[in-house]
């Protein structure tokens, strides 16, 4: 299925050359341009389904200022990073400032084009190994669980737990509704209202808080409750 999108990096050429290959896949790219000052302007103008954001500084202040202006004025447009991964703070800065994924500046055609496609479902699109490889220290602290944790179990159901270790584990919005049996719609709803309950804006900020907190290793000690 052809996707509506714009291409903008560091560097034009390599813009260019990403768009020439999708344009070969099959999809509209409707500009390739270098990131400045008017890279916002640029994308709100045209109103892509998906824009593609390449940088080499992720974790660089400021970075994604055009990522947030552009899901300010117009949340329907999805952004994907693309970039390289060099510490957490890079990938979190991107999904604090509104992106729908981020993908690895190394990655195959096939693996920006999925990406893509989840993004405009509205789906997080980000792969598992990429996860484990920028929040290992997040994701896999030695166990310390806490009151903090004790407390946010009591807010879940047994579901929503599930829900939250598919979530910590990397799952999309498909694989949860096909492990649990349910359908994308309900998966999609648990997910809100793990979030929401958690006080968290993402999946990776509710991963990284009961991954923080011990939440999951208290959810599966012997005669562990929920609410």
């Amino acid at each position: 299925m052809s996707v509506r999108l714009m291409v903008v990096d560091d560097h034009r050429l390599l813009a260019e050359a990403l768009a020439s290959a999708l344009k070969l896949r099959g999809h509209r790219v409707l500009a390739a341009a270098a990131p400045s000052a008017g890279a916002a302007d640029l994308v709100l103008s045209r109103a892509p389904e998906v824009c593609l954001l390449g940088t080499a500084v992720p974790a660089e202040a400021g970075v994604f200022d055009p990522v947030v202006r552009i899901k300010h004025e117009k949340p329907q447009i999805a952004v994907v990073v693309l970039g390289p991964v060099p510490s957490p703070r890079g990938v979190a800065s991107a999904f604090a400032a509104g992106a729908s994924g981020y993908v690895r500046h190394d990655e195959r055609i096939e693996g920006v084009e999925r990406a893509m496609m989840k993004a405009r479902a509205g789906d997080v699109a980000v792969a598992p190994q990429l996860l484990q490889e920028s929040f290992a220290d997040l994701l896999n602290p030695a166990p310390e669980p806490d009151d903090e944790g004790a407390r946010l179990l009591q807010l879940l159901t047994p579901r929503e737990v599930e829900v939250l270790t598919r979530v910590a584990e990397g799952e999309d919005t498909r694989l949860i509704a096909t492990g649990m049996n349910i359908a994308p719609s309900t998966a999609r709803t648990h997910v809100q209202r793990v979030l929401m309950k958690l006080g968290v804006g993402s999946r990776l900020e509710a991963a990284a808080l009961a991954a923080r907190t011990g939440l999951l290793d208290r959810a599966y000690e012997p005669g562990a409750s929920q609410g």
